[in-house]
């Protein structure tokens, strides 16, 4: 099977240069390796747009990257994982007694046919859970997470006489569905391998030009969960729709309801989004369906507002059912998918963008809002109980990005079938910037 054979531009080579005969700063260190490298990443990160794969299926992904880090020469553990996220990977180098710190890239691409218009555009196209064929495309950014993930543990292991301890990388499967942090947790990547003193991340920004990176102290990113909702009714003939009850009249009500739950009934001050992502129902225009199916997402930052827009959306759908006279609803909350925030460790944000600032320039490290997108690296944090920070990086060229802010129109986001980062200065950014807090959190000299 063609597919399975791994690249050889994942598999870079350590550099010839004894990082104990290299008396230079760390940071002109970390650069002149990653002038060397850039290439080979380059070319890395283009085989991976090439090529990618959904959640759960991240088969040939992790399997260059596992490679990559026994190159590299990291401990290597390869599915770690439950049955619906088995493609977890982590790489483990000690240099002795410190601190353990952990790195995690996300693997995972999403069922968008690519628009981007690049030479390197994802082709890819299979056939998803349902049995529907779809495209397949890195529209978060995940082969740029992937790259500097890679560049990073290549740094790292050529500098590894200048730090001392524990350093873990992990590729984690299945983020986009909220299901991969959880089941290599589950799995016991607490027990099987060092417990990390931090953990460290970085995230694909759609708006920030590249040579920037931004971040967040404290809360980050919020609570995400899937609500599906079987609307049901009573079917009938279109001209006669008083001997139906018409499901689609009433999953309408439902949807327009369920706007009271964050302009109504959550404090101003809070932050909640209920999102109704798709609505299915019908077959021809004078049949009235015995049925119609909504997809919803929720957003929120407190726990306790994510209590309120559960309970309430289940309220409003039994009443809306009940004032129809219709059957009651079906209700089911994706547990499996739940995202819970992310808080980034107050103490550890303030020294990582610190450090960054020193390698990138303190205008190039800038604070941002919070945002409504969710990721499933806060796992590690809740879970683990432990410090962890995510920073996102700039992937825009400065003059688009610039224009974008005089005139108002928004580049194109994560998730959309346009989304592309400029490659090489990104993957520069990403990798000097992972370096610089790594290398601080090591002790590095």
């Amino acid at each position: 099977m063609r597919w399975l054979l791994l690249s050889p531009l994942l598999l870079l080579p350590l550099s010839t240069i004894d990082s104990q005969d290299t008396p230079e700063p760390l940071k002109a260190a970390v650069e002149a390796r990653l002038t060397t490298h850039l290439p080979k990443l380059h070319e890395a990160y283009l085989d991976l747009h090439r090529n990618p794969e959904l959640s759960t299926r991240e088969l040939r992904t992790s399997k260059k990257l596992a490679e990559t880090l026994k190159k590299l020469g990291y401990e290597v553990t390869e599915q770690v994982g439950d049955e619906k996220g088995g493609f977890g990977v982590v790489g483990v180098m000690k240099t002795g007694e410190g601190p353990t710190l952990l790195i995690r890239t996300d693997m995972d691409a999403l069922p968008i046919i690519e628009q981007t218009g690049v030479p390197y555009a994802s082709q890819v196209k299979v056939r998803d859970a349902a049995g529907n064929e779809v495209g397949v495309m890195h529209a978060c950014g995940h082969d740029m997470h992937m790259t500097c993930w890679m560049g990073t543990a290549q740094v790292l292991a050529e500098l590894k006489s200048r730090w001392k301890g524990t350093l873990i990388m992990l590729a984690q499967p299945a983020e986009e569905r909220g299901m991969g942090a959880k089941a290599m947790i589950d799995a016991g990547l607490f027990k099987r391998f060092p417990k990390p003193d931090y953990c460290i991340a970085l995230h694909c920004d759609g708006s920030i030009a590249h040579g920037k990176i931004g971040y967040t102290s404290g809360m980050a990113m919020a609570n995400v969960d899937s609500v599906d909702i079987l609307v049901k009714g009573k079917g009938g003939h279109g001209s006669a729709p008083h001997t139906a009850i018409d499901p689609i009249v009433l999953a309408s009500r439902i949807v327009l309801d369920l706007q009271t739950l964050v302009s109504r009934e959550t404090d101003p001050i809070d932050s909640a989004v209920v999102t109704v992502g798709s609505f299915h129902g019908g077959s021809k225009h004078n049949i009235i369906p015995p049925e119609v199916k909504l997809q919803i997402t929720v957003r929120s930052f407190k726990d306790s507002v994510r209590k309120n827009l559960l309970e309430g959306i289940e309220r409003i759908a039994k009443a809306a059912a009940q004032g129809a006279r219709a059957p009651e609803p079906v209700f089911h909350i994706e547990q499996g998918e739940f995202t819970p925030s992310l808080h980034n460790d107050e103490a550890l944000s303030k020294r990582a963008a610190t450090a960054a600032g020193q390698w990138l320039g303190e205008g190039n490290v800038i604070t941002i809002p919070p945002k409504m997108g969710g990721e499933d690296f806060s796992r590690y944090g809740r879970d683990g109980k432990m410090p962890i920070f995510m920073f996102f990086l700039g992937t825009v060229e400065p003059a688009r990005a610039e224009e974008s802010k005089k005139t108002g129109i928004p580049l194109p986001s994560l998730h959309s079938d346009k989304y592309a980062p400029v490659p090489e200065p990104s993957i520069q950014t990403g990798v000097k910037a992972m370096s610089a807090i790594a290398l601080d959190l090591l002790g590095a000299k």
